[in-house]
């Protein structure tokens, strides 16, 4: 492998440096021992459920910095920050604050995303139009104890809103919320007989046990725990589902007993439904807290060995075009699913401690959540394809979906996506760091960010992580605690980093095991420094037709293709309001390539480029690494339905090309399955 540093490379890090000044200026800060006041305490697990492998840190306690700051910003500035100044379903008249509009998930949707992007933000416009939501929520709740808009009947939207109490209460200490949440939960016990789950909550059930757990632990009412049992009961039984899974193969509308226009659902087609099934990967590792029973703990792998057999795709998110649809790199996935299973491996995650879910939280993280952003996250795709060659309003194989489904706009295919889009970046940020049961901490994922919390015998800490991963692999933190104190340093080494090695203040580098966590016990003085190198070595893996994807550390990488955005204005898709827009993006240059490479021993044929890491790092032009491999063009893959699954077996008799290769997260148009082509 070749590793080249570009001459823009050398010339700009210092300017760029500049940009990215806050985690330099915390470092410092921290190498004098200025340590802020701790974050709130972190809450366990009570009795009787067991304790967490981990627990999540509350709201606030973890900043981002550099390069995960600005993406956060980049968001604020974006749709995030305005929707509700110009969707008519998050405007004055939403029902979700008193008005008569739309009443039912959009309101609680935008505000669960927006509540964290406010406060790690420190943006007082932001958290001023959170509160707005919050508010009224917490000064409307009715005398039996419901809450949300009259007209709304269903408990799923009311599900969405407890988790923007819990995360408005770790910011702010809002003393409403406990009792509201807990009147709420009295309520629902009640008329939970006469009013079961329907629809919607019934797969989605999990949701609001999330939220009960969550009181639980505040206030050890264990009436609590009892309607948890009855949400179980009625909700859906994925245990089961995957224990004797029956769709090893791309599903369908009439499969599913789906009207041709999507106006219904069924049971058959809720247990496919791909954010369905994003939002339950969390609920067994949950549910066992409640169960006790360990095979709900195990369940979770089940599930994913079913869904990684029949439906994964190269971007680390099984496909979903909205329902199950196999392994071609040409079906979709729904931008709900990508922030839904962040969340969900998040959680289950901190049950379980499994150092894989971290794996998988960072593949999707860093690639598949980017790629269905506009690089200024002004617009998203309904949709994104591992092999997207062109995003038009055009006929394409989706299980379910309609043409629209991958252009890049305010509301392609459906509104869900335009709502819950928003929690992507911010809870990845704020679940970086959590705490372990013997008070120490763990980095679970890496990005540069601070995390302030208290460690053993209630010592402040705080720890800076300055890092330009995951496109670099040199990870370095400084550990500042109030007061000298050993408590447990945990990093977490994916299974990719073979060779990977800890040093602590310029010490002699150990070893550190692929695949677990590395763990530094030690009594911590303040400025202590670990590092952490991560050896990211090019690598391929084999996919749909023995196509080829090329990996390096978290980061899947794809063709770079020349993109031509052209504006949609009209036609059979509604032009976006203002300052919204919708966009079809085009090839500009040739995409049908087969790649030449030794996939036994990759490193020896590609040639990495580091480039500067920009403002937008997400984007074609602004992609911070390049891989620069060999390919030959292969003229009769061509376009079926607009799409471009890759063929095989193949061979080219075409001249060998250099091809640029960018993250997957950067390239808006790409080919990420490539045929693997013959050496001659």
């Amino acid at each position: 492998m070749r590793i080249r540093l570009t001459t823009s490379y050398l010339l700009l890090a210092g300017l760029l440096s500049v940009v990215f000044a806050g985690p330099t200026v915390k470092a410092k800060s921290a190498a004098r021992g200025d340590v802020k006041p701790a974050a709130s305490p972190v809450v366990k697990n009570r009795a009787p459920l067991p304790p967490n492998a981990l627990y999540l840190l509350p709201l606030t306690a973890v900043k981002p910095h550099g390069w995960l700051r600005q993406q956060l910003r980049i968001q604020a500035d974006g749709l995030s920050g305005h929707l509700d100044e110009f969707w008519p379903d998050l405007g004055p008249q939403s029902a979700w604050l008193g008005g008569t509009g739309e009443g039912w998930e959009r309101g609680p949707y935008f505000t669960d995303g927006l509540v964290p992007l406010a406060y790690l933000l420190d943006d007082p416009k932001l958290i001023a139009k959170a509160n707005k939501w919050v508010k009224w929520t917490l000064e409307n709740q009715r005398p039996d104890g419901s809450i949300g808009p009259a007209k709304n009947k269903d408990w799923w939207p009311n599900m969405i809103m407890l988790k923007v109490l819990a995360q408005h209460y770790e910011a702010t200490g809002d003393r409403r919320v406990i009792p509201l949440m807990t009147r709420y939960f009295k309520y629902h016990a009640r008329h939970a007989g006469e009013r079961p789950l329907r629809e919607w909550a019934i797969p989605r059930w999990g949701e609001e046990v999330l939220s009960i757990l969550w009181l639980y632990n505040r206030t050890g009412d264990r009436e609590l725990l009892d309607l948890a049992r009855t949400l179980r009961r009625q909700g859906f039984d994925w245990k089961q589902h995957f224990a004797d899974f029956k769709f090893p193969r791309k599903t369908g509308k009439e499969q599913l007993g789906l009207r041709k226009d999507m106006s219904n659902t069924t049971p058959l087609s809720m247990s496919v439904h791909g954010v369905n099934n994003a939002m339950a990967m969390k609920y067994l590792p949950l549910w066992s807290l409640v169960s006790g029973d360990v095979s709900d703990r195990r369940a979770i792998y089940a599930m994913l060995d079913e869904l990684d057999k029949h439906h994964l795709l190269p971007n680390g998110m099984h496909s979903a075009d909205e329902h199950y649809a196999g392994q071609n790199p040409s079906q979709g996935v729904e931008l709900c699913s990508v922030v839904e299973t962040m969340f969900s491996l998040e959680h289950a995650l901190a049950v379980l401690g499994d150092p894989t879910l971290g794996d998988r939280l960072e593949r999707i993280s860093f690639n598949a959540l980017p790629a269905t952003f506009s690089g200024d996250m002004w617009a998203h795709q309904y949709d994104q394809q591992p092999n997207q060659v062109m995003c038009s309003i055009s006929p394409r194989d989706w299980t379910t979906n309609g043409p629209e489904s991958n252009v890049f706009g305010l509301e392609p295919n459906f509104g869900c996506c335009t709502a819950n889009m928003h929690q992507g970046w911010p809870k990845l940020a704020a679940s970086l760091w959590m705490a372990t049961p013997d008070d120490g901490l763990a980095a679970v994922a890496y990005a540069p960010s601070e995390v302030r919390t208290t460690v053993k015998g209630n010592v402040p800490v705080e720890v800076v992580e300055e890092t330009e991963y995951p496109f670099r692999e040199k990870i370095q933190f400084t550990v500042n605690p109030a007061r000298p104190v050993a408590f447990p340093f945990q990093l977490r080494i994916p299974r990719w980093a073979e060779g990977a090695s800890v040093s602590v203040n310029g010490e002699k580098s150990q070893a550190a095991k692929a695949g677990g966590f590395h763990t530094i016990a030690r009594r911590w003085q303040k400025g202590d420094r670990v590092e952490l190198t991560l050896p990211m070595r090019v690598r391929t893996s084999r996919w749909y037709q023995n196509s080829l994807a090329v990996e390096r550390g978290p980061l899947v990488f794809s063709l770079k293709i020349g993109e031509q955005w052209k504006q949609i204005k009209q036609g059979m898709h509604k032009p976006a309001p203002a300052p919204a827009a919708d966009w079809e993006v085009h090839p500009s240059t040739a995409w049908n390539y087969g790649l030449v490479i030794n996939s036994s021993d990759p490193e020896q044929s590609v040639e990495v480029v580091a480039k500067p890491l920009g403002k937008f790092p997400f984007t074609s032009e602004g992609a911070p690494v390049e891989l620069r491999v060999k390919g030959r063009r292969i003229p009769e893959w061509s376009l079926v339905r607009n799409s471009a699954a890759p063929p095989s077996p193949v061979a080219s008799r075409e001249p060998l090309e250099t091809l640029t290769l960018i993250p997957y997260g950067s390239a808006k148009l790409r080919i990420t399955a490539f045929p693997q082509a013959s050496e001659r």
